[in-house]
């Protein structure tokens, strides 16, 4: 009790102070007009969808919205603490979801949302990510650390609503490059997916490859390795990868098993992949550098800000092995980037009808295709015909059951502290960059996992 009595008595004296601050600056009233409200996005590939949604927001309700957009991240969240200060914040925030929402929460720069969001509200979004934005236990417990970025949060609490969904592990492939080799359509299986890895590298071999942004080492574990480990092993056997059975970790059989199957793309790379950021391999894609891409849904409108046309790639969920376990996964989705109320927005009662009005399926439709990118919102039967069929086929990657769906933001059977990058280092020296075997990688993959249980 008292500790809990403390973090409220911080809590409030953060948010007393932010007030102070704002209430001597003249507040925050958006752009300064009362019948204007504000909102500032840190992705300009969603600018045009939200002022399309703006003006019919404003002919129902004769509110205005004003978007600007702040970028790249960093000079948005510098932007954001810059106002906090000066008193002129907006009224509305599009943030990142679970970790940037949640600290401008405890730190009392945007209002708790736990009184304006009803179930009507909530039950339009998929219920795996309906909590996000919410202080769940675990997310409670998370923040006691001194060093968590949302500390001071309470049980409970709800900082945001989702905005937009996604996940990782969706292949892009060029429908041209994909001709040219004898292909007229994508892969259904890892097997088919390798085989048309060789036959696109054998038409081209510096273009036909696969790009993975590896200089971002997780990207190879989590978007790809893990996945397919899902595939071949089921939910169990993967999860069974991280625990202490030695008959089931990633240096048993069946552990190397995976590895030596992951290595099979080894041959396929794009050159100096391992080197490459994902903005940057996402570039090099979309420059015909390369044949094949990983990446998440997210992907698309960054191809499209770089001058591909959505309509010329195929984009599909990571494929399985025909004889996996789970041979045709899933992909979870995750919110990835959620809305926030400023708490000193003098139009908070009309923010908020904006933020529900940007939840309604036909309002989310429209957006999707403007942006290039995927609501929360779940759209329902018809929406095909409104996003097209390049999005539709990303929407697809979350079909299937808990059983068959790889779900990336599910940690719990990992060891306490685990720390994927660690791993994600040893996956990439066997492949692309030929220093370790399937064998030797697994094992040191396992002894570091062994250590983090030992630790823990």
């Amino acid at each position: 009790m008292r500790l809990r009595h403390s973090r409220t008595a911080r809590l409030a004296a953060v948010a007393a102070a932010a007030a102070l601050i704002l209430t001597a600056c003249g507040g925050s009233s958006g752009s300064g007009d009362s019948d204007t409200l504000e909102m500032w996005t840190f992705k300009q590939s969603h600018v045009a969808g939200l002022k399309a949604a703006a003006q019919d927001f404003e002919k129902e309700t004769g509110i205005k919205v004003e978007v600007e957009a702040y970028t790249p991240d960093d000079a948005f969240a510098t932007k954001i603490q810059t106002s906090a200060k000066t008193g002129d914040l907006p009224d509305v925030m599009e943030t990142h979801s679970d970790g940037e929402d949640l600290g401008f929460g405890a730190n009392g720069v945007v209002a708790e949302l736990t009184d304006v969001v009803d179930d009507g509200w909530l039950n339009r979004y998929p219920a795996n990510i309906r909590e996000s934005g919410y202080v769940t236990d675990a997310r409670f417990k998370e923040s006691q650390s001194e060093t968590s970025k949302f500390n001071g949060v309470e049980k409970d609490q709800r900082f945001s609503v989702p905005f937009t969904t996604g996940t990782f592990g969706i292949v892009y492939a060029n429908k041209k490059m994909l001709a040219d080799a004898g292909m007229e359509k994508p892969p259904a299986t890892w097997e088919e997916f390798t085989e048309a890895l060789k036959a696109t590298t054998g038409e081209d071999a510096t273009k036909g490859g696969l790009a993975l942004g590896l200089k971002v080492p997780d990207t190879g574990l989590t978007w790809v390795a893990q996945p397919l480990a899902y595939s071949m092993l089921g939910k169990q056997g993967y999860e069974a990868l991280f625990g202490q059975d030695k008959s089931a970790t990633w240096s048993s059989p069946t552990g190397v098993e995976v590895l030596e199957t992951y290595d099979q793309l080894t041959p396929y790379w794009m050159p100096g992949t391992q080197a490459l950021n994902i903005d940057e391999a996402d570039q090099a894609f979309a420059q015909g550098k390369s044949a094949w891409l990983v990446g998440g849904t997210f992907t698309l409108s960054f191809l499209k800000e770089n001058g591909m046309n959505p309509d010329d790639v195929y984009a599909f969920g990571f494929p399985g092995v025909a004889d996996g376990q789970v041979p045709d996964p899933a992909l979870g989705p995750l919110a990835l980037t959620s809305l926030t109320l400023s708490a000193t927005s003098d139009q908070s009662d009309d923010a908020a009808k904006w933020m529900e009005y940007l939840s309604q399926p036909e309002v989310a439709a429209k957006f999707a295709k403007a942006s290039t990118d995927l609501p929360a919102t779940e759209l329902g039967d018809g929406a095909s015909e409104i996003v097209g069929p390049t999005l539709t086929s990303l929407l697809d990657a979350f079909e299937g059951t808990p059983e068959t769906t790889y779900d990336p933001n599910y940690r719990a059977f990992f060891p306490p502290g685990y720390e994927q990058d660690k791993a994600a280092m040893i996956l990439v020296d066997m492949s692309p960059l030929k220093k370790l075997s399937p064998a030797q990688t697994g094992k040191k993959i396992t002894e570091r996992t062994d250590n983090y249980w030992a630790a823990g």
